[in-house]
């Protein structure tokens, strides 16, 4: 048993020193495949640099460029190690371990294919803010298995691209503009016309709201203290254009009606007690008291 241990050993070594010279045409290839493939990659980056593609898809088109010149390398490197390999039975091979390959990397595989996919596509750009799962923020990488979103306070999540790729995405940034909402509530005795007149008014005098959209006032619903006015407008897309178009539109609005001396009113709480509560004194106070 150790002399036949010896002697595939001494085969295995007497093969090994007899596939150097293959090894080492291999490796010079392997070297060579990687300098063509930055170089490739630079020149592919000058040519869709001057487009005006996406710079998502830019990145795509360069990293399909880099992986086919180091899949042709890798199939020469391979074909000169083992001579008896063909491209046919490499193929054959590649195709019965893809199968293994892709159960054990499902998940891997389901990212790559959905950030193609993603890159491909044109809406929800680098730059865009989106809201997806819970996640909020601005989008500031994509690669082929995940997405770079920074958070609208500042933290960084990366998402898998199956996530963004499966779920309902919603862009917040899709148009340079979106319409924003407040609800605002004025007394029963108000009179409601005259008060849509005022907040119209107030709204339409505030810079930087695209007035030239419109401006709706809807009466919404009788509250438990006031009657609601739901008030929209379009404004910038961003949430930070949200937020300071809000803050003008609430300003201006509670200006326009305490001028006009219309009552937002504070809730009103009435009690009601099933007996009768007495009000005289209780025995041993003074009634002066």
């Amino acid at each position: 048993m150790i002399d036949t241990l010896v002697n595939q050993l001494n085969d295995m070594w007497t093969e090994f020193v007899r596939s150097l010279p293959q090894i080492a045409i291999a490796i010079v290839i392997l070297i060579v495949t990687a300098i063509i493939a930055n170089f490739a990659a630079k020149i592919t980056d000058k040519l869709v640099g001057s487009s005006k593609l996406r710079p998502s898809l830019r990145q795509l088109v360069e990293t399909l460029v880099k992986l086919g010149v180091w899949l042709m390398g890798l199939l020469m490197a391979m074909i000169v190690v083992f001579p008896g390999l063909t491209v046919g039975s490499l193929v054959a091979a590649l195709g019965i371990g893809a199968v293994a390959i892709g159960f054990a990397f499902q998940d891997v595989f389901e990212n790559f294919l959905a950030g193609v996919l993603i890159m491909v596509r044109e809406k929800m750009r680098i730059g865009d803010v989106i809201e997806c799962e819970g996640i909020i923020g601005k989008v500031e990488k994509i690669t082929l298995r995940e997405s770079h979103v920074r958070a609208l306070s500042g933290e960084m999540t990366i998402v898998p691209n199956s996530i963004l790729f499966k779920n309902p995405v919603e862009i917040l940034t899709d148009k340079d503009q979106r319409r924003h909402d407040v609800v605002i509530g004025v007394s029963y005795d108000t009179d409601l016309d005259h008060a849509a007149q005022v907040i119209r008014k107030s709204v339409e005098a505030i810079d930087g709201l695209a007035v030239d959209r419109g401006v709706d006032i809807f009466a919404q619903e009788f509250n438990s203290s006031s009657v609601d006015f739901l008030v929209r407008w379009w404004a910038g897309s961003t949430p930070r254009d949200g937020w300071e178009s809000k803050d003008k539109v609430v300003r201006a609005i509670k200006r326009g009606l305490d001028e006009a001396g219309i009552e937002i009113p504070f809730p009103y709480v009435t009690h009601t007690f099933k007996e009768k509560i007495p009000m005289g004194n209780a025995p041993g106070e003074d009634a002066r008291d």
